[in-house]
């Protein structure tokens, strides 16, 4: 029953999403295309100036694995983990996830490379990139943008964040997909 909540939503979810914002464009009388073609002009961008890092990042998640470090940092941990009902190959984006979004992106296209996509790791690590920050990134630029010096408050409530979002995420996961 739950699954076939999941599949009619996840059917439904972009069409439903794209209709609603053209309805807003027209309403608000804005120029929809123009504006989709501004925004595409702009991703394509993005997406040139990340690559390297990409590749960069890879690299180096691939050599941390062949080096035999994650998988002992995953058995340090995995008592720890299963209390949790985490499982222990999610430590890592558990670890990384705050400080970095490309290599946390690069690490969950190899876990779900590694396990599918369709794998409670593969459904769960999905769910925490969604659910978490790169949260000293984000507050670097924030923080500094407006001139605020003393961070402390807000980066403890952001680690009680990442930490909200990371268990809220192993109990949807496990509630809707085991």
């Amino acid at each position: 029953m739950k699954v076939k909540i999941i599949v009619m939503l996840a059917d439904y979810a972009i069409p439903v999403i794209l209709l609603v914002i053209l309805c807003v464009g027209l309403y608000r009388d804005v120029k929809v295309f123009d504006t989709f073609i501004e925004g595409a002009k702009e991703g394509i961008a993005t997406v040139l100036r990340i690559i390297p890092s990409l590749v960069g990042l890879f690299t180096a998640i691939g050599v941390f694995r062949a080096s035999g470090a994650m998988e002992l940092m995953v058995c340090v941990a995995k008592p720890v983990m299963s209390l949790l009902n985490i499982p222990a190959e999610v430590l890592p984006l558990v670890l990384l996830r705050p400080v970095s979004g490309s290599a946390s992106l690069a690490l969950v296209s190899d876990l779900i490379n590694k396990h599918g996509p369709d794998s409670f790791i593969g459904r769960l690590v999905s769910t925490m990139m969604g659910s978490t920050e790169t949260i000293f990134y984000t507050m670097t630029i924030y923080c500094s943008s407006v001139g605020i010096k003393s961070v402390r408050h807000a980066l403890a409530a952001a680690l009680i964040a990442d930490m909200a979002g990371i268990l809220a995420s192993v109990w949807a996961c496990t509630l809707f997909f085991t």
